[in-house]
């Protein structure tokens, strides 16, 4: 009776498999796939049954540094990081021999690929259009993996030295014409006030002369100023005409 006991206990030692709350089981029956245990205490036979199991949290897996061509033909290195997880238990162990080597490679391959498609301005504009059709790519590919890709990251883009200084260049340059541009505006509007100011001024009666008089308040305010008056030499010979002629000068 006791060796019963103990037999039955170092079976269910043997026998009893727990599956956590972060991963699933991948039952085999001689071999062959019988069903995805849950999360739990489970029964497996030895030699009979056996069982693989499979984390299906999110991964973060880095793409190291790629050696790509624009489609300009211009050299650049680009790593990234692809976030996935184990969306189909049974794929992931039946269907490819290593998942996470699989994903990685492949992320490879389509991020040189994607890559090629594009000029390096849209690139540079556009990293997050880049790495969406990296993810809708990488993501159709390992669906027969049982692999959900959930999002590509593009996390640093390494150009050439003399491709650095051309960018930079292009970019002082681009700076510089923002700057003619918002200050020819600027003249514009200007010139169009002052028109309109000068138009007003002539159209209306008297408003050159109370123009005239408030420049000169606002001159005067200021002692140091001196203000000169240039008196057209008509106004100073219709006086000369009508001043006494014992008064003229000879």
């Amino acid at each position: 009776m006791p060796g019963i006991i103990i037999f039955a206990i170092v079976f269910a030692v043997l026998c009893v498999r727990q599956v956590n709350q972060y991963q699933r089981g991948v039952k085999f029956m001689l071999g062959k796939y019988t069903v995805t245990l849950e999360p739990g205490w489970h029964i497996i036979i030895p030699i009979i049954q056996s069982m693989t199991k499979v984390d299906i949290r999110t991964k973060a897996v880095d793409v190291p540094y790629q050696e790509t061509i624009t489609r300009d033909n211009i050299s650049a290195k680009i790593n990234a990081v692809i976030y996935y997880k184990v969306a189909d238990s049974a794929k992931a162990i039946l269907e490819v021999e290593n998942f996470w080597f699989a994903v990685s490679q492949l992320a490879q391959t389509t991020m040189r690929n994607i890559i090629g498609e594009l000029e390096l301005d849209e690139l540079l504009a556009n990293r997050e259009a880049a790495a969406q059709k990296i993810r809708e790519q990488v993501d159709k590919a390992t669906d027969q993996w049982g692999i959900k890709v959930e999002t590509v990251e593009l996390k640093d883009i390494m150009l050439p030295e003399d491709m650095q200084r051309v960018i930079a260049k292009q970019a002082e340059a681009e700076r510089e014409r923002r700057s003619v541009v918002i200050k020819s505006t600027g003249e514009v509007t200007a010139a169009e006030n002052l028109a309109k100011a000068a138009s007003i001024l002539s159209t209306a009666p008297g408003a050159l002369h109370l123009r005239t008089l408030n420049s000169i308040n606002d001159i005067s305010s200021d002692q140091s100023n001196t203000i000169v008056f240039a008196v057209p030499l008509e106004i100073l010979r219709a006086f000369e005409r009508s001043s006494p002629i014992e008064n003229r000068p000879n």
